[in-house]
């Protein structure tokens, strides 16, 4: 009787294990704090520690059900977070949050708060999008390459690798009875084979008021251009490739934004990167990038002084040194040069990190030294 109770247990527990591996969750995170030296900043030099230099400091719970025939259940709950205070803006989830099935053969489908297609497609090709980080983004983040915003009420689909082909799209609801007002999609795709990577993508949101009041949908570009009235509408798209060769990997990016408002008015950015990062030992990289951003539109909407267009050049350098396989310190430097147009914009800034950083001159320089932690 003992001899059978025991068989007994042991084939219950068989069962149990077996249906505890096909559920996990997991807790991940990135802290990333470092000391930054800003220039012309309300016309003074701004010492302080920062958080979110290269990578946004953030925690996340990750899930995964496996419902047998390769069908599995996916969700991500991930939060942003202020490092050196505690604090965080929005919601609790604010950076993703959405629940979905996946499979191997036909995609992924997921539903919540996600990021759009030029994060997925564009991201993967520039500096702000791998190795470079926050201060690496174009001009205001214009093109939202380093996650300014995610959108709200989404579904997504995401397909399988094709031969190294893969594209996706989503749609972004309103939740108003106008079913127009305020909605978005983007759509993208990409092509790999060996080190070669090309990519495309679109989005385009509609119905965004100024100053974001009332919307759904955020925009980095309206924050800035608030005062253009209501229902303005941003789209943005890009291209680009990327090519790695052993301890190289360089990258070209072209990606335009531009905001046009209920009047008739527009802003378009036009933003060129290059990009190139080397490893030189396992645990020890360098990068650089430079890009090149230039602005146009209605002098109502972006001068005080008239003025319909603007450049700005922009260079950074980083060395990052890994302690360990989820530990590792940084250095880098950013610039940005304000060259024709330029006066009267007072929208000249390293990355997108609040008006608060606007630079007080045509020009500004970023140095940041800070430790980064993956867990």
């Amino acid at each position: 009787m003992k001899k059978s109770l025991a068989i007994a247990a042991a084939v219950a527990a068989t069962f149990a294990s077996a249906s505890y591996a096909q559920s996990s969750v997991t807790l991940y995170g990135i802290i990333d704090a470092g000391f930054t030296y800003t220039t012309n900043v309300n016309d003074n030099a701004n010492y302080a520690l920062a958080s979110g230099n290269i990578q946004a400091s953030r925690w996340g719970l990750r899930g995964v059900e496996d419902l047998g025939g390769g069908l599995k259940t996916i969700f991500t709950l991930e939060s942003g977070f202020d490092v050196t205070n505690g604090k965080q803006s929005g919601g609790l989830f604010n950076r993703q949050s959405y629940v979905g099935l996946t499979h191997d053969q036909y995609g992924t489908l997921t539903l919540g708060r996600q990021f759009d297609s030029m994060i997925d497609y564009i991201g993967p090709m520039t500096a702000v999008g791998t190795w470079g980080g926050t201060y690496m983004a174009h001009l205001l983040d214009n093109d939202d390459l380093n996650g300014t915003f995610s959108l709200n009420n989404t579904i997504k689909y995401t397909s399988p690798n094709l031969s190294g082909f893969q594209f996706g799209g989503l749609y972004s609801f309103s939740n108003q009875a106008s079913f127009a007002v305020n909605r978005a999609y983007s759509a993208g795709m990409s092509y790999v084979y060996q080190g070669l990577r090309l990519g495309a993508a679109y989005t385009q949101i509609n119905g965004v008021n100024a100053n974001g009041s009332g919307s759904v949908q955020g925009s980095p570009l309206v924050n800035t251009f608030g005062a253009v009235g209501a229902n303005n509408r941003q789209r943005n798209w890009g291209a680009g490739a990327s090519y790695a060769y052993g301890p190289m990997v360089g990258g070209v990016v072209f990606t335009q934004s531009r905001l046009n408002d209920s009047f008739g008015q527009s802003v378009r950015f036009n933003n060129v990167e290059a990009n190139l990062r080397y490893n030189l030992t396992p645990a020890l990289g360098i990068g650089a990038m430079y890009a090149y951003t230039n602005l146009n539109g209605a002098a109502s909407m972006i001068a005080t002084d008239g003025s319909t267009s603007a450049h700005w050049h922009q260079f950074a350098l980083q060395a990052d040194y890994a302690l360990s396989k989820r530990t590792d310190v940084y250095l880098e430097g950013v610039g940005v040069w304000g060259a024709a147009g330029t006066s009267g914009f007072g929208i000249t800034q390293i990355g997108y990190q609040g008006a608060n950083n606007f630079s007080s001159t045509d020009d500004q320089g970023i140095v940041s030294v800070g430790i980064r932690h993956r867990f």
